[in-house]
């Protein structure tokens, strides 16, 4: 079956871009997004303005996203990283070589507020969509831009792939054991952090008023999750060795097996809840261990003491120890584990939506709540809705 032909000529209605259900509060209802990017971080930046009732449309090429051939399936055939990066998206198909649906496309944007893309660096100007040109005709624009490396610099037209930047950021050469290689983390670490870089960066131009290029990019997104290392490099010299699940400054920090063989995790970042440990598992008078610096210098005793406190026990004897000295520790639970745990059930952590399990919303605001309404979409879902536009006051229907 061909696609439905989209509508040609003239100005967009700005129905066209209504939300949903106009009656429900959400702190971003109004807001119009078209999202151009593909894979994970760009459409990652898209959904969390969907999530809080941005009305999204997800653009894809004919024959579909990319992400629509990535990893699990559901029962209707889509993937799992389809129907989560892209909820609460309407999708269009466009190609973007037909001057028909380019001519659409700018008139999508000559009505939106913000424009997430993540093509390398100069492929939106060799479209014909160049940057400035969209702001001068829609002087309000906020043209997201969402690269591996910006779109500037020696590495601008490496590829734009998370891995690089793990690798890069100084992540991936502190992570793994001490005598172990380099380790890259198993979720798509630095694609979530650029993602949630670009939505909070898009909110903060479109706060100024002032239609402008925002651009990010995953090795700088990683690099801010790696806290005051750089500084410490360059007063001190000092490079993080790699410690398996411990920090240099948290002593005992890891996670211990129990003597039913699950794991707990522990954390003892301050003196008071440290001391608290130490009184906990029968140290407390070592002196060896009653100050910062004496854990740091005998971190493998004080991980042997850990080790052997927490080996005795079970894992629902050795939390419930931990929540009497009022220090953190918690058990390490698999996806099935946290699917059934009492707080992550209260909190509503993930909700099911059109069959699926997900994550729910990432903040709760206690007047205007996001909401996962749907997931993602068939593609070209919404292609008739652009083709039967005729009356301004028609909305798009509810998926």
């Amino acid at each position: 079956m061909a696609r439905p032909r989209l509508l040609a000529g003239g100005p967009l209605p700005l129905a066209v871009l209504a939300g949903p259900n106009p009656a429900a509060a959400m702190p971003l209802d109004g807001l119009r997004v078209v999202d151009l990017s593909s894979v994970f971080a760009g459409p990652h930046c898209a959904r969390y303005l969907a999530d809080f009732g941005a009305d999204v449309i997800k653009v894809e090429r004919p024959g579909g996203d990319t992400v629509r051939n990535m990893g699990w399936r559901d029962a209707r055939g889509e993937t799992l990283w389809w129907r989560l990066v892209n909820r609460n998206k309407r999708c269009v198909t466009l190609d973007l070589k037909a001057p028909d649906d380019l001519s659409l496309l700018r008139r999508l944007l000559a009505v939106a507020d913000v424009l997430v893309e993540n093509f390398r660096p100069g492929k939106l100007e060799a479209l014909g969509l160049v940057p400035d040109e969209l702001i001068e005709a829609n002087p309000k624009l906020v043209v997201v831009r969402l690269t591996g490396f910006g779109q500037d610099g020696p590495y601008r037209d490496r590829p734009g792939f998370a891995t690089l930047a793990e690798a890069m950021s100084g992540f991936a050469s502190m992570n793994g054991e001490a005598d172990g290689a380099p380790l890259l983390p198993p979720v798509a670490l630095t694609d979530e952090i650029a993602g949630l870089a670009g939505a909070f960066a898009a909110m903060v131009a479109l706060r100024s008023g002032v239609g402008q290029v925002v651009d990010v990019n995953l090795l700088e997104s990683m690099s801010q999750a790696m806290g005051p290392l750089m500084t410490a490099w360059h007063t001190e010299g000092y490079l993080q060795p790699r410690l398996g699940s411990g920090i240099p400054y948290s002593v005992p920090r890891g996670t211990y097996q129990a003597s039913d063989g699950r794991w707990l995790a522990v954390s003892s970042s301050t003196d008071s809840v440290a001391a608290r440990v130490m009184e906990m598992i029968g140290i407390g008078d070592d002196e060896r261990f009653t100050s910062f610096e004496g854990r740091m210098a005998h971190r493998a005793e004080l991980d042997e003491a850990m080790a052997d406190w927490v080996s005795q026990r079970t894992l629902a004897e050795a939390v419930e120890a931990f929540d009497n000295a009022q220090a953190a520790a918690a058990p390490v639970l698999d996806m099935s584990q946290l699917a059934d745990d009492p707080h992550a059930t209260s909190r509503e952590v993930f909700v099911e939506v059109d069959g699926l399990m997900q994550q729910n919303v990432i903040a709760r605001l206690s007047a205007t709540p996001g909401q996962v309404r749907w997931t993602g979409r068939n593609e070209g879902a919404d292609n008739n809705c652009l083709a039967d536009i005729g009356d301004d006051a028609d909305p798009w229907p509810d998926p």
